[in-house]
């Protein structure tokens, strides 16, 4: 028996969850009030309790992973491979004048469910959601091409090129 279990779960993710986590509640499906869109292997997508607008949808990993940081990329993969192919059938049957995909981490970044996710807000000239961008900013040259210098650098040392 044990034998067909590790076949049977090569290669395959076992989704973990944790027990306090709203998100993860959607996944095991003890959320009776989840709307949910889509699901397979890898990820779960469900509309928000309150949505910003009419089909704002998230896209989740189905196993527990806190927030950007902490995620592989074979899962980043996954999540990225839905939230594109969810986008196209968002734009097709709601035909949004626009789109806003968000990922927040961390408090900064107003991330209030410690799961990470993706939203997909559909977007329509005068939604109640308004701009997500300040109108400008007044950071010096100096310190814009100090944090360039900073992550290139560290990109050609841990990424390479």
């Amino acid at each position: 028996m044990q034998v067909l279990k590790r076949i049977l779960l090569r290669g395959l993710r076992v989704p973990t969850s944790d027990p306090d986590c709203p998100f993860c509640e959607i996944v095991q499906h003890d959320d009776p009030d989840a709307r949910e869109v889509y699901r397979n292997e890898h990820v779960v997508a469900f509309f928000p309790l309150e949505p910003a607008t009419l089909g704002h949808t998230l896209v989740i990993p189905r196993h527990h992973v806190q927030d950007i940081w902490s995620t592989d990329e074979d899962t980043a993969a996954q999540l990225a491979r839905t939230t594109v192919r969810l986008a196209n059938v968002m734009r097709r049957v709601l035909r949004p004048e626009g789109l806003n995909v968000i990922q927040s981490n961390g408090e900064a970044a107003t991330q209030t469910v410690l799961h990470l996710h993706v939203h997909l807000v559909p977007r329509w000239s005068g939604d109640a959601v308004g701009r997500i961008w300040p109108p400008e900013t007044n950071y010096t040259e100096e310190q814009k091409d100090d944090a360039w210098e900073a992550l290139r650098a560290a990109c050609r040392k841990e990424m390479g090129r």
